[in-house]
């Protein structure tokens, strides 16, 4: 199926799945493809049939609430998966996350985002894999492998063009044939055709006129019909917008629920003759395809009837963490640290930011700071650690030293429930209440508890949501009034700037109460209920340059520096894109005057997309380690003490925002075109003669290699090398395929395919790298079809797009 033939298994559930559907009434057939809540669609008893849970997933398996006391493992960030350039450990971590989806009774992962790096400054980079397509569907695959090895299913999103924030519910991308067929639906197809996934996400925005819940050619036309699609179709949370359009464009659930434009809708366009109840069967078909394949629809058999061998999560979290980091610069063998002193510097090491804003978050158990990693690693009384410059300009959401728990209150005053709230954020969506709550009932939510500071001086503590409020600080109310939204946004609650409320003068280990009340009032015409704000805090904010000159002591009395940099949750997140490329804070200023004093300093980037660094050539080494998951620390202390080399390569070219060539996401007049048509990325930095900071492919490692010999006969590429260096190592030899002459509406080269070589010291070692027939094809729009471009072309196998080092010529 979806491109393969069927097994007898597949054959047998299909009988199930047809049995099923013959039984069910236009009512229950309708009901079935809307959203009962937030994250599952109904049972249907009569045909057996339980209901099936879907949870966000790129890095963690979230479940049905958004709550710490459900944790989850959480894993480095989709760019440092594709940093790896390793599908068999994306395959490894789509394993671990079925076994938390098994374990959390979720059935479906919203997950893998596989939207390309179209612009750096698109704000949902950190979830996506990479600027490349054929890397993004070659992580892609081995990610819905390894999770539908698992028997969970997967929903491969967001189909497509969602490649940037700003205004996605409503932007019209207007994109080009051939760069739709050659980036964007590119890693779809890719994944499509390898790793056959049980479900697809269409996105918020529309493409060239249609929006992509209703989009009838790129759905039925090519996803179903030229790909072999076979999976379901599920809509991005609020997208589908009418009846009628979403059942003709081949959108199968309209999620969430309860209001759709599903359900008793959909049955009634039925009975209207607006919409042919046969086109209601093939979408109940797929979803009860979907039902019998995770083993939720009576007398089918599951695809997965034994789950895979339990994985230690936090052992794969350290291990694809390690992997994934980017050495970019290392100048006189400052890495790994020599024996001796280190001053650990930044706001980052010790509250470590381990995952990007948004629908990504999850909730690990626990979390290992580069300080504690540090800590562990080196012998004691080498390490110290000075803030230096906090990268938060705004208030965060209250965690470290807060006790606190919610309780929920009908309009008399009474308590109805309670529940515990291990961080300062209330995100109750649908169903998601405290036990004995109800919403029609609700009126107010109060979190309340003690906090214990860390330091004395005049705390900020303030809020983030809409409504009516009332915050009390050490018996003191500092505001009781209503804040409203700065625009009119349905994510502005969810996404929105916190707003400082109170400041209080508290002393260093000594609790104060507090509490934050919200009333809750539901609008009209929102399609689901959802309560959500938070208590918000920042420390006494010290003098910056204070702060700066402490580090500087801190650095000169060391034999190596450390300063981690990092961005924060209001600069990378989902619901925005960035308008500038830069550390926020006084980072840069920082990391000058470090290195002004140690020329062994040594700057690890915490980042997930990235960042322009202006400083990296007065430095002895940078570091990326984008944002690492829960056992970071842990991960960084491996690396920098050398007892594992740092393993990445770049997924995408770092560069300057003046540099970069393209980097339009905001909408004229609602519409946003894709004038660089397939120019985007390395290809376009090539095209347009520019030199970025680091090139896409780029990564050191801890031994030296030497490319000795490539040949290939146009299908293959067989490269040999040798490690030169003192210590074992591992390389990604990349080959890219570029026309022999230069042709002004092509890509100078492309990647065409990659491999890992394994080696010790002296030993030498042959690697093999399948040419796709791809690599040579463009889209032929005239024609509708892909065209193999006949000719000359340079193969070359090299450390990056720029370290090329060797090439043989052939004719196709």
């Amino acid at each position: 199926m979806a491109g393969s033939q069927p097994t007898p298994a597949d054959t047998a559930r299909e009988a199930v799945v047809e049995a099923a559907l013959g039984t069910l009434d236009l009512d229950a057939k309708a009901r079935l493809l809307s959203g009962q809540d937030m994250w599952t669609l109904p049972a249907l008893p009569e045909i057996g049939l339980k209901p099936l849970v879907m949870s966000d997933g790129p890095i963690g398996v979230r479940g049905v609430r958004w709550t710490a006391d459900d944790p989850s493992v959480a894993l480095p960030s989709p760019t440092a998966l594709a940093a790896t350039w390793d599908p068999g450990l994306a395959r490894r971590a789509g394993v671990l996350l079925a076994q938390e989806a098994r374990r959390k009774g979720v059935h479906v992962l919203l997950a893998p985002t596989v939207n390309l790096h179209r612009s750096p400054l698109g704000g949902r980079h950190f979830e996506c894999y990479s600027e490349d397509p054929y890397l993004t569907g070659v992580i892609g695959s081995g990610y819905v492998t390894g999770v539908q090895s698992g028997g969970v299913g997967t929903t491969v999103k967001h189909f497509v063009a969602n490649d940037a924030e700003t205004d996605r519910f409503t932007v019209n991308n207007l994109v080009s044939e051939r760069a739709l067929r050659e980036l964007y639906l590119a890693p779809f197809e890719a994944i499509v055709e390898n790793a056959h996934p049980w479900g697809i996400m269409t996105a918020y925005n529309t493409v060239n006129g249609t929006t992509m819940t209703e989009h009838h050619h790129l759905v039925n036309e090519v996803l179903r019909g030229e790909w072999g699609f076979d999976g379901f179709n599920v809509s991005d949370w609020m997208a589908a917008r009418d009846t009628v359009g979403a059942a003709s464009g081949g959108l199968d659930v309209a999620m969430p629920g309860p209001r759709t434009v599903y359900g008793e809708a959909l049955a009634q366009a039925v009975r209207d003759g607006e919409v042919a109840e046969a086109t209601v069967d093939a979408a109940v078909r797929r979803v009860l395809r979907l039902a019998a394949r995770v083993g939720i629809l009576d007398g089918a058999e599951p695809v997965v009837a034994e789950p895979p061998a339990p994985v230690d999560g936090e052992a794969l979290a350290r291990e694809i963490a390690r992997r994934s980091f980017v050495l970019v610069r290392n100048e006189r063998g400052a890495l790994p640290l020599k024996p001796g002193t280190v001053a650990l510097i930044g706001a980052a090491a010790r509250d470590a930011r381990v995952l990007g804003g948004g629908s990504a978050t999850v909730f690990p158990a626990r979390i290992v700071s580069p300080l504690d990693g540090l800590t562990a690693a080196l012998p004691e009384g080498t390490l110290t650690y000075a803030v230096g410059a906090d990268p938060a300009t705004e208030l965060a959401v209250a965690d470290q030293g807060f006790t606190l728990r919610a309780v929920c209150r009908d309009a008399d005053g009474t308590v109805t429930g309670t529940r515990s709230a291990p961080g300062g954020l209330i995100q109750w969506m649908g169903s998601d209440l405290p036990e004995g709550v109800h919403h029609d009932t609700l009126h107010t939510v109060e979190l309340t508890g003690t906090f214990t500071p860390r330091e004395s001086g005049p705390h900020t503590f303030g809020i983030k949501g809409m409504g009516a409020f009332t915050l009390t600080v050490g018996g003191t109310t500092y505001y009781d009034d209503v804040q409203r939204p700065d625009k009119d946004d349905p994510f502005e609650a969810f996404f929105g700037a916190p707003v400082p409320r109170a400041r209080a003068e508290l002393t260093v280990g000594e609790p104060v109460d507090v509490s934050l009340t919200c009333v809750v009032q539901f609008p009209d015409d929102i399609p689901m209920k959802v309560i959500t704000f938070a208590l918000c805090h920042s420390a006494p904010r010290r003098d910056p340059d204070e702060l700066i000159a402490e580090a500087v002591e801190a650095a000169r009395n060391a034999d190596t520096a450390v300063v981690m940099v990092a961005t924060t949750d209001r600069v990378e997140s989902e619901g925005f894109d960035r308008t500038d490329l830069r550390l926020p804070g006084r980072q840069d200023d920082l990391v000058r005057a470090v290195a002004a004093v140690n020329p062994n300093t040594v700057v690890v980037v915490n980042s997930g997309s990235p960042v322009e660094l202006p400083w990296r050539e007065d430095v002895a080494a940078v570091l990326l380690s984008w944002f690492p998951g829960q056992e970071g620390g842990a991960a960084l202390a491996d690396v920098l003490t050398g007892a594992h080399e740092p393993g990445g390569r770049l997924p995408t070219t770092w560069g300057s925002l003046a540099d970069a060539p393209v980097t339009r996401v905001t909408p004229t007049d609602g519409e946003l075109p894709y004038r660089e048509g397939v120019f985007i990325g390395y290809r376009a930095w090539e095209k347009a003669g520019r030199t970025p900071a680091y090139p896409f492919g780029h990564g050191l490692g801890y031994t030296d290699w030497t490319y000795e010999s490539l040949e290939t006969d146009g299908t293959t590429a067989r490269i040999r090398l040798r490690n030169t260096g003192a210590r074992p190592g591992r390389e990604v030899v990349q080959v890219y395929v570029g026309p022999a002459e230069p042709d002004p509406e092509r890509p100078d080269r492309l990647l065409a395919g990659f491999a890992s070589a394994e080696a010790a010291p002296g030993e030498s070692v042959e690697v093999t790298v399948t040419l796709p027939r791809r690599a040579f094809e463009i889209w032929d729009e005239k024609a509708k079809a892909w065209a193999f471009v006949k000719g000359s072309y340079e193969i070359t196998a090299g450390r990056s797009i720029a370290d090329r080092r060797l090439s043989a010529p052939i004719n196709v």
